[in-house]
């Protein structure tokens, strides 16, 4: 029970929105994906993420052969390390995608297994939340039409997570398994 209330904290201060419309995004048909585990397809399948901060690129490798690169939009403050809550900060690091997430906010979501054991170690040392609820998302609902995502692309608006366009997320969500292991530097 400690555990749900902790993911549910961490949801509330990452970049998700507790209070909205519950039918944004068709959230049923994506729910019903996950359920009937039809949220992935051996066809375009990807096995390494790399997210290069300084170029706002996100690269999408099989067999450690590039085979996508996708525009990205980071957090508002993206150069460093995600050090505690409410900084802005993308995370940097070694990682995994641990979960994928149909959102409200931001269409459909992939979780990133931030923050990890060493992330929170020095959290509590300094006497800080560490943050959490770092994904990969899609648009915010106002550009669920996709007008908008030269404006969200040309800068870093999210509070710490990695923003693609809604289009980018669908062949992300059909490409990566749970357990995909993501860089981000």
């Amino acid at each position: 029970m400690k555990y749900r209330l902790f993911l549910f904290l961490v949801f509330l201060v990452g970049c998700g929105e507790p209070n909205l419309p519950k039918d944004q995004y068709n959230l049923e048909e994506c729910k019903n994906e996950l359920l009937d585990a039809e949220d992935y397809s051996g066809e375009g399948s990807i096995d390494r993420i790399l997210v290069v901060k300084k170029d706002r690129k996100m690269y999408l490798y099989k067999d450690g052969k590039v085979q996508r690169t996708i525009p990205v939009s980071l957090g508002k403050n993206p150069v460093g390390h995600k050090q505690q809550q409410g900084d802005n900060k993308t995370p940097e690091g070694e990682f995994f995608i641990h979960r994928k997430l149909c959102s409200p906010k931001y269409y459909r979501s992939l979780c990133i297994s931030y923050p990890r054991p060493s992330d929170i170690q020095k959290a509590k040392s300094r006497g800080v939340n560490p943050g959490g609820a770092v994904t990969i998302h899609a648009q915010p609902k106002w550009n669920a039409d996709g007008k908008g995502d030269s404006y969200t692309l040309s800068r870093n608006w999210t509070q710490g997570c990695v923003a693609v366009t809604n289009d980018a997320m669908k062949e992300l969500w059909y490409a990566v398994r749970e357990g995909v292991p993501i860089t981000i530097r």
